[in-house]
């Protein structure tokens, strides 16, 4: 894979099997800060935990470690991955931040690794599928959803996922995605969410769902 600039400069990858990018041409970084960090309150929470289905290139991870970093306070992350891409690869992948680029240094002389931990808090990573992954219940206050496609890859957008991924977020929590495709959003209100459409960069719109009520398995 070689990597490809998006508009904003940043630059992706684009994956041979799946037929997508990592992410839109209008950018990399831009979706990272408009839409994950910042649709989810990510930017301003004090203490942020956050879920993410499909770590990638870890661009998400990286944006938001630079915002916590900046604000002075520790960022605890876990990330669901299917398939890692070497380190060699990840490495093609630079940013035009400051001090979260020096921790993904030092993440990528350990890659792959299921835990890494500094002053900066804390990245956990699940590899394999979101669909059996362990995941803590009412541990998140924030969820990325950032799989491929649904046309390509449904299994993360179905509905048990969901479901688990409601389970893992806090009350009032917020999950962030891309993909307005309707089915999605018919599940994520079934999962219980509170459905918000917003305003996209390079589409329409983007989706928000806040966590409502209490979890699936938790009631009576």
């Amino acid at each position: 894979m070689e990597p490809i600039l998006t508009q904003d400069g940043t630059p992706t990858l684009f994956h041979p099997v799946y037929g997508e990018a990592y992410h839109p041409r209008q950018g990399a970084l831009l979706q990272a800060r408009r839409l994950y960090l910042e649709k989810t309150l990510t930017h301003l929470h004090p203490a942020p935990r956050v879920l993410e289905v499909g770590l990638g290139l870890l661009v998400n991870f990286r944006v938001t470690l630079e915002s916590a970093l900046r604000r002075g306070v520790r960022l605890r992350y876990l990330a669901v991955e299917r398939e890692p891409l070497p380190p060699e690869l990840l490495a093609q992948v630079r940013l035009p931040l400051s001090r979260a680029e020096e921790v993904f240094e030092e993440l990528l002389r350990g890659w792959p690794g299921e835990r890494f931990s500094g002053p900066w808090g804390e990245l956990r990573v699940v590899f394999g599928d979101v669909r059996d992954a362990p995941l803590p219940r009412g541990w998140a206050t924030a969820v990325y959803l950032d799989p491929f496609s649904p046309r390509v890859n449904p299994e993360p957008w179905s509905l048990p996922v969901l479901q688990r991924l409601r389970g893992a977020l806090r009350l009032g929590g917020r999950l962030a995605t891309y993909s307005a495709q309707g089915a999605f959003r018919l599940a994520l209100k079934e999962a219980g969410f509170a459905l918000h459409r917003v305003p996209g960069v390079g589409k329409r719109e983007w989706t928000v769902g806040i966590a409502l009520g209490t979890p699936p398995g938790l009631g009576t």
